[in-house]
């Protein structure tokens, strides 16, 4: 993504009342724009969703979706939705516009953390944002590394909130990234905040060795694992940075079980609160035991 001062620069058309600055992404039948409100020289994002058939439908209701819920939470590290605007033809809605918080930044898939201590940092931001939401009842269900959004001055944000879902819920068809998925997403089981630590931890262990988890969504070649059958790499075997705490507490968020793993997002954001100090002693001595996270 750009900074905000090259994307001032490049004005082209306009959408609704907003001036469009910049294409920030594109995806299947969405494109996010950077907008200007000329009322306040405000600048936002726009995610513009057209239904161009459809089998578009599903991606209108993402996007309302993920309003729906952004609305509901008020944490730093989820981006906030401001308003949807609908445009029909006829009586027939064609096309979505969602107004929301624009965050000047690179996903953690590009973004990627220089030490052990900055990923801990990240992570533990993201768990006090999935905290929040989980405290208001959603679970996000698609934690990835490019629904993490790194720098600038808006810090970490948790982004795409278009498959949340209130805890409990078993949704109708399988959704999630492969990668990342938990197992009782691919079973259609009830969807809990064990399922946020699920993927949660999957993106913490690729982050830091650059493997994935193996999910029982296999990859194109391979066989379907049962939950039994699945091998998996300690981080400390694959990067022997990894502390002993964190690889534990990586361990635990990947159980094929959600009652194995952490109780809750505020449980792990604790641990890691411990691995932090643990890092900052070992670094700086005993007075590196009183630094704190935000």
């Amino acid at each position: 993504m750009r900074g905000l001062d090259k994307v001032l620069m490049e004005q082209t058309h306009q959408i609704g009342d907003y001036q469009v600055l910049s294409v920030l992404g594109q995806g299947a039948s969405s494109t996010i724009y950077a907008v200007m409100d000329p009322r306040d020289n405000h600048v936002y994002a726009v995610k513009r969703v057209v239904r161009h058939a459809p089998s578009d439908q599903r991606f209108i209701d993402q996007a309302l979706n993920e309003h729906e819920v952004a609305e509901k939470i008020d944490h730093p590290a989820v981006r906030k939705s401001f308003k949807i605007i609908r445009r029909r033809k006829l009586v027939k809605l064609t096309e979505l516009l969602v107004l929301m918080e624009l965050v000047d930044g690179m996903t953690l898939e590009i973004a990627r953390p220089q030490s052990i201590e900055e990923t801990v940092v990240i992570f533990h931001t993201v768990a006090q944002g999935l905290d929040a939401m989980h405290k208001v009842g959603y679970v996000h269900c698609d934690i990835k590394p490019n629904n993490i959004l790194i720098g600038g001055d808006n810090g970490v944000k948790i982004i795409d909130l278009g498959q949340a879902c209130k805890i409990d819920t078993i949704k109708e068809r399988i959704q999630g990234t492969p990668d990342y998925i938990a197992p009782e997403q691919v079973l259609r089981l009830k969807i809990t905040p064990q399922t946020d630590v699920f993927n949660f931890g999957a993106t913490m262990y690729w982050t830091l060795t650059s493997k994935h988890v193996p999910t029982l969504i296999p990859k194109k070649g391979e066989k379907i694992l049962r939950p039994e059958e699945r091998e998996i790499d300690e981080p400390r075997q694959i990067n022997p940075d990894v502390p002993p705490a964190l690889n534990a507490l990586i361990m635990a968020c990947i159980e094929i079980e959600p009652r194995d793993r952490p109780k809750s997002m505020e449980d792990v954001k604790n641990r890691l609160e411990v691995v932090y100090h643990q890092i900052e002693s070992k670094k700086n001595g005993e007075t590196g035991a009183n630094k704190r996270l935000a």
